[in-house]
């Protein structure tokens, strides 16, 4: 099922987020992930995501999640895309190739730029990529908001006019990045549509299970954190058990408050496990029809 027919749906749309293990070699970690997902099928999610390393670092174990999601657990999958250290003819094999094995969707994003500076110029902003998606497949296309600006952008008001670009190339929904306060994606959506965009915004939910993780996690991106949530985990940072029920039940009110606000979905950021999640939607989606 495509984007624009998932998210016609009348009920919440229930998505993950999982990544490629990295150090893998004798697939143990892969088959772990699997049994994770295994375990997150129960929520009937309609879609499940999967990272794609920078410049394709990741692609061989990445195409092969996205088959396994599809083949043997039937769950729609998304594969991520990046396409600023990606020739343009590197990026229409790869279209071919998930076409054929029969994705329906992907992410388009621009990706980390390389620590070694060697980009290749074919596509520079993830707004070409979409272009050059719509023109050369038939994918339905996620793109990337950012409800407190890209770490790069010079303003929040210039990233959402980026933001308008991708959706005007035929982005047919946003994912957005991880945040902690929902006054910021609220805002978010009122700025967005006040730009012109009309296309589902779908909020990025990661649960807090480690002190470390988060402080990882905000460093790779513009995210501020709210002050007595902050102070509680750091109180108890060396405290494991405290900081993942900490976590959860933070995350838990987090998505009550945008379940009433009626959002289009929630995307869990899974991080690969499924107990946090796994508890959130027991708690707070039991009543809905996912």
């Amino acid at each position: 099922m495509n984007l624009k027919k998932i998210y016609e749906q009348t009920e919440i749309v229930i998505s993950f987020e999982v990544f490629p293990p990295k150090d893998d070699a004798n697939g143990e970690k892969l088959e772990k992930l699997m049994s994770e997902l295994e375990v997150l099928r129960r929520y009937h999610p309609s879609l499940v995501s999967v990272t794609y390393g920078a410049g394709g670092s990741t692609r061989g174990k990445s195409e092969e999640i996205v088959c396994r999601v599809k083949n043997e657990l039937k769950i729609t999958p998304m594969p991520h895309f990046t396409c600023v250290s990606t020739s343009r003819e590197t990026i229409k094999n790869y279209l071919q190739a998930m076409e054929t094995a029969g994705v329906e969707n992907i992410l388009a994003l621009r990706g980390d730029l390389p620590k070694d500076g060697t980009i290749c110029h074919d596509f520079l902003h993830a707004s070409d990529l979409i272009e050059f998606i719509k023109q050369e497949s038939s994918l339905s296309v996620a793109a990337a908001g950012y409800p407190e600006g890209h770490a790069e952008a010079d303003s929040l008001q210039k990233d959402i006019e980026y933001l308008k670009l991708k959706t005007d190339k035929g982005a047919d929904v946003i994912y957005t990045q991880l945040f902690f306060e929902n006054e910021k994606y609220f805002q978010f959506v009122e700025k967005c549509t006040h730009a012109g965009i009309s296309v589902p915004i779908v909020p990025g939910i990661l649960p807090v299970t480690g002190y470390k993780q988060l402080a990882k996690m905000t460093s790779l991106c513009r995210v501020s954190i709210p002050e007595k949530f902050l102070s509680a985990l750091e109180k108890h940072k060396d405290d494991s058990d405290y900081v993942k029920k900490c976590g959860i039940d933070f995350a838990m009110n987090q998505c009550r408050e945008l379940i009433e606000s009626g959002l289009p979905g929630l995307h869990f950021y899974t991080l690969n496990k499924s107990f946090a999640v796994s508890e959130i939607i027991e708690s707070v989606c039991s009543s809905q029809a996912i």
